[in-house]
């Protein structure tokens, strides 16, 4: 091979990459600073304790993890926590949600949703309630969108 033919070869590579860098959207930009427990502390206060079978990947059809969703309890207080933590798009603000499902004799759906740069949380009394949970988190163009639950009830004591 000349050189003139790998010099050439080397540039549409170079090229080719150029492009693929700046079409594929930057899906994770930077680490998010704040935890589930940090996220129920910030918004609801008191302290937040993670619960059994309480963390889902926040998924992609494709299978890209764009964050987790986290189901934590306060003993103290009763209270159950859904916090959506996203690790896609940190920084931005898209559409994410933090969903709690409580049965407490009507069923009754707790959600946050909004256009959120970190987390969306949500909470719920729930002593000796069972509960779902599920959040999503959307591509800032709405998109596609990532989600994690627990469609079955659990964390009923």
């Amino acid at each position: 091979m000349t050189v003139r033919k790998w010099a050439r070869r080397l540039g549409m590579m170079g090229a080719a990459a150029i492009a693929a860098a700046t079409i594929a959207p930057p899906a994770h930009a930077s680490t998010n600073p704040y935890t589930g427990a940090e996220a129920c502390h910030n918004e609801f206060g008191g302290s937040w304790s993670y619960s059994s079978d309480g963390h889902r990947q926040a998924k992609t059809d494709g299978g890209s993890v764009w964050g987790d969703v986290y189901l934590l309890y306060n003993s103290a207080t009763g209270y159950n926590c859904v916090a959506t933590i996203k690790s896609a798009y940190v920084g931005t603000s898209t559409g994410t949600t933090a969903n709690l499902l409580v049965d407490d004799g009507t069923w009754k759906n707790h959600s946050d949703a909004d256009l959120y740069r970190y987390y969306a949380a949500v909470q719920w009394y729930g002593r000796g309630k069972c509960v779902q949970y599920w959040g999503t988190i959307w591509d800032p163009t709405a998109t596609y969108l990532a989600e994690g639950s627990r469609d079955y009830w659990g964390n009923c004591s």
